[in-house]
């Protein structure tokens, strides 16, 4: 009797140790079966953009390009004062990793020309926005205040028939806002059903140099071209080409205003010159 009841006893207590390690099997289940959810839940932050840094402004157009762009700089006399104009004069700026840029102007006996070249680098403080994206809504956001089309879905951009760096026989400038010029002449005075229909001595543009989305430039870019009343009996022409490349966006402005009374800046050839200057940063950007 004493022999069973031990046994009894033995069974009992390898029972209750195998009660013990199934609870503890199906208790240790649900930590187990938390990492993979956690895993799958977490979120990957948003690449940071190409670019870590700017260039330095006021070196980012040589000397014969603004030879080009401002007619007669290289003919000032004054050796300082020529000196100083191919230099420019850098935009006032408290971060330059973040925008950086330059302007030059040249009084010639025909024309004020103006140029201002800007660079901004942009950065995405949303770890679920990269810094491209951010920088694509602040190019989008440019675009439309321009009021600048952009290109159908699957459809090429609207590009102007003539190469950017066609001509280089003269040249024009521009202005510290890009595409804000309160007149829209270029844009309304001219039938669009014909390139042939502009007439430069009326300051109207052909249709195929109206402001526009531009392809084969950067990521993205487009061209404004506006015609706007100086406020004195000449008239000013304002051509800005704005692209984005990765998170930088650069913005061209180039201003011509004639001294003589009742002519107008060429709106092609300001054009050109403007989209051959855009085409060169974009090549040292990805160089």
């Amino acid at each position: 009797m004493q022999r069973k009841a031990y046994v009894t006893g033995t069974a009992a207590l390898l029972a209750a140790l195998l009660a013990g390690c199934t609870s503890g099997s199906a208790g240790d289940s649900p930590t187990d079966d938390a990492n993979p959810g956690a895993v799958g839940t977490a979120t990957v932050e948003a690449q940071p953009g190409r670019y870590r840094s700017l260039p330095e402004p006021c070196g980012a157009v040589g000397h014969d390009t603004l030879d080009t762009l401002l007619p007669g700089i290289r003919q000032i006399a004054d050796q300082e004062q020529r000196d100083k104009a191919y230099q420019g004069e850098a935009a006032l700026t408290y971060d330059t990793d973040r925008k950086v840029g330059c302007r030059w102007k040249n009084d010639s006996g025909e024309a004020t020309d103006r140029l201002s070249v800007d660079f901004e680098r942009v950065v995405s403080y949303d770890n679920t926005v990269s810094d491209d994206d951010q920088a694509q809504k602040l190019y989008q956001d440019k675009r439309t205040a321009a009021g600048i089309p952009g290109p159908a879905a699957g459809a090429p951009a609207t590009e102007s028939s003539a190469s950017p760096a066609a001509d280089h026989s003269s040249a024009s400038a521009a202005p510290p806002s890009p595409s804000s010029s309160a007149s829209s002449s270029s844009a309304t005075s001219t039938p669009t059903n014909s390139a042939s229909d502009g007439d430069s001595s009326s300051g109207a543009a052909p249709a195929d140099l109206q402001p526009r989305a531009l392809s084969g430039l950067g990521d993205e870019a487009y061209l404004d071209d506006q015609l706007g009343d100086s406020g004195s009996t000449v008239e000013q022409r304002t051509v800005t080409v704005v692209f984005r490349t990765s998170n930088v966006i650069v913005t061209i402005a180039y201003e011509e205003q004639p001294m003589t009374v009742g002519a107008v800046p060429d709106s092609k050839e300001m054009q050109d010159r403007a989209r051959d200057l855009a085409s060169r940063l974009a090549d040292a950007l990805n160089g």
